[in-house]
């Protein structure tokens, strides 16, 4: 196994909302958490990227073995796309942007800022940046959101590239990404109410 979570609780501003949550992800393997919306995904990747505190549990990675892919894209509006790479390059001790750029269909847009990008490209280059993280597990939380049909497609192959190279993947998503993988309900692991209650304990960052 390469990510393995131990009786993880973790909270949303303070408030406990999952507990207990277990399960390891091995190689060439690929986990999707499932469950409503406020169930508690977005928290539990939060928590096992390390952005924030688990309330209890542990969690055994690769040190710097982990890159995360929220909701934000992660981009500085005035530099271009190739910039932005080069930038998140560096940060993870990576040169070549080419992949990435080829990985989302970005070549053609490497010299337009990012502030000029529509939706979808501004997605597809958050993502982009998974390509240079070199990591072996990607945390990612509704990947998909502002692509269409063709981005998705191409998504999804990046995934299976990273599987099949070794990797591993936790993925919170409510859509079939079209490669095999486990599902973990995460309604079972709901917090009773008032368990554990931390609102005065620290502030949560949302990021």
């Amino acid at each position: 196994m390469i990510l393995s979570a131990h009786d993880i609780s973790c909270a949303r501003g303070g408030v406990p909302i999952l507990s207990g949550v277990s399960f390891s992800v091995g190689p060439g393997q690929a986990l999707v958490l499932r469950g409503p919306n406020g169930i508690g995904k977005s928290t539990l990747l939060r928590t096992l990227a390390g952005l924030q505190p688990a309330l209890s549990g542990r969690l055994d990675a690769p040190e710097e073995g982990l890159a995360y892919a929220g909701h934000l894209d992660g981009l500085k509006a005035v530099l271009t796309v190739a910039e932005n790479l080069v930038f998140w390059a560096e940060i993870f001790g990576t040169r070549d942007i080419a992949p990435a750029l080829r990985a989302f269909d970005l070549t053609d847009l490497a010299d337009r800022p990012a502030q000029n990008l529509s939706a979808g490209q501004k997605r597809r280059l958050g993502l982009a940046r998974l390509v240079v993280t070199n990591r072996p597990v990607w945390l990612l939380d509704e990947p998909t959101v502002s692509l269409d049909a063709a981005s998705t497609a191409r998504f999804r192959d990046l995934i299976a590239d990273h599987l099949a190279g070794g990797g591993a993947a936790v993925i919170a998503t409510h859509i079939d990404l079209g490669f095999e993988a486990e599902t973990l309900d995460l309604g079972q692991y709901r917090a009773a109410p008032g368990q554990g209650d931390t609102r005065d304990a620290f502030d949560e960052a949302f990021v």
